[in-house]
């Protein structure tokens, strides 16, 4: 019995190994990729390009370009390779999301509740996902602030930060800042006060009081550094852990990336938001933006929408596919999003939607799922297309990756392979096989066809058939 348990314990513990194959990412050197159609995003398609990676940038990209001595060639003949994949919106490698017992959370980060075992990692990787921005929950009108992540599979959790990147925060307005809002019974067939805000007037209300308070705060901050400098020797103001986040907005370093529906609801944070002298840089799902459009794009604010989610909620009622393409053609930076660990392994094919549904074009259908959700994130200059100088952040395709027939064959974040589609499936032939191997030994030796442990000889096994 000790044994059959340990047998088992065995192969279930292969069996929770298969997803997450782990390998080795490449030591920094120089890696050359050939023969390659590349997608650079910026500057056109280059039959087969050569691409130079030295030290996780990018070296070099065009055609005949020289292969450095020692370096490590990976062969794309008849593969495409585009930027690494960008997602605006996402949950994955979060502990937990929503701090939803007060209306104001900015005091608290995702920062402090990444998880990097969180498998979604490696599956979004096996998606050419190279970057998410991993967003507080909705469920406050305020909520708490973002990290923005490189999907290094296998590093720690400050290893997964993408250094430099724009700090921001969560919004939130309409059903789900209200909806925990919602009186419930006392069991006495009486109805318990609602907590504040339970309508969209009150999400507003609250974002108002509290860049009030953030502008007070900034002004009592520099009254202070004033009498400072000015010889004094004043108190200094009590610290805010909650209000220095929005005093950080006012100053516009840090974004503002807020979850909306609704047309009104799009025009009214907007309007608190040029009352108070900064921007948003986001409108996230903005599944009626292209209602207001081109308020967004006067804004200044970008639209990281879905391609084609709809009706899912009363708030998505007139959701529409045309929303990505009748923004862009507005003026608006538009990315789409996963807001899903399932989505994100796609991100590509929910681009190409837009080709339908709008008539964008290859390039422009690229840049929602690249370029502009860098943009959005304040990392443009290092990521979202493929140029000399940038990240070699890259996503390398056996076909076109517009095509639903695309499959990603490796992924390259800082020019390191952190996902290999043929040692993928070796590994997981390998951990079928040690499998097998197991389930065999459990077996034990055959046995005589008829006869089993404790039945007499001659009476017929369950299984036999008897005239």
């Amino acid at each position: 019995m000790r044994h059959r348990c340990a047998a088992a314990l065995s192969i279930f513990a292969l069996a929770l190994m298969a997803p997450p194959v782990v390998l080795d990412a490449q030591d920094s050197g120089t890696t050359v990729i050939q023969n390659a159609t590349i997608l650079t995003v910026t500057n056109g398609t280059i039959e087969k390009g050569t691409i130079v990676i030295r030290n996780g940038k990018i070296a070099g990209v065009g055609r005949n370009l020289p292969v450095p001595a020692g370096a490590k060639v990976i062969d794309a003949t008849g593969q495409y390779v585009m930027p690494g994949l960008i997602d605006c919106h996402s949950h994955i490698a979060a502990d937990s999301i929503n701090e939803g017992s007060v209306n104001v959370s900015s005091m608290v980060g995702i920062e402090d509740v990444l998880d990097p075992d969180d498998v979604n990692i490696y599956r979004d990787l096996a998606g050419g996902l190279t970057t998410a921005n991993v967003l507080h929950g909705s469920a406050n009108p305020i909520g708490g602030k973002n990290q923005v992540i490189k999907l290094r599979w296998g590093k720690d959790a400050k290893g997964l930060v993408f250094e430099g990147a724009m700090p921001g925060i969560k919004f939130a307005l309409g059903e789900n800042p209200k909806r925990q809002a919602t009186g419930g019974g006392t069991g006495f067939g009486q109805q318990q006060p609602a907590q504040y805000p339970a309508t969209r007037m009150g999400v507003m209300d609250v974002i108002r009081e509290a860049f009030t308070e953030a502008r007070e705060y900034r002004q009592k901050w520099q009254q202070y550094t004033q009498d400072r400098a000015g010889g004094k020797n004043p108190i200094p103001p009590r610290r805010d852990l909650k209000i220095e986040p929005l005093v950080e907005v006012l100053e516009g370093k840090r974004l503002v990336h807020a979850h909306c529906y609704r047309a009104d609801e799009i025009l009214q944070l907007i309007r608190l938001a040029e009352e108070f002298g900064f921007k948003i840089a986001t409108f996230q799902h903005v599944l009626e933006g292209y209602k207001v459009a081109k308020e967004i794009a006067a804004h200044g604010a970008g639209g990281s929408t879905f391609s084609d989610w709809w009706a899912y909620k009363v708030e998505a009622a007139d959701a529409i596919p045309y929303n990505a393409a009748l923004m862009t053609d507005k003026g608006v930076v538009v990315s789409i999003n996963s807001d899903s660990a399932e989505e994100a392994r796609h991100l590509n094919q929910e681009a190409a939607k837009t080709m339908k549904w709008g008539g964008l074009s290859e390039t422009d259908a690229l840049k929602l799922v690249t370029l502009n959700p860098a943009k959005q994130l304040g990392i443009d200059r290092r990521v979202g297309s493929i140029e000399e100088g940038k990240d070699a952040d890259l996503a390398i395709y056996d076909t076109h990756p517009l095509s639903v027939y695309s499959v990603v064959q490796k992924t390259i974040i800082d020019g390191e392979v952190y996902f290999d589609r043929e040692k993928d499936v070796a590994r997981r032939a390998e951990i079928d096989a040690e499998k097998k191997k197991l389930i065999e030994k459990e077996k034990g030796p055959a046995r005589p066809a008829g006869r089993g442990p404790g039945r007499p000889a001659g009476r017929p096994a369950a299984t036999e058939v008897t005239p």
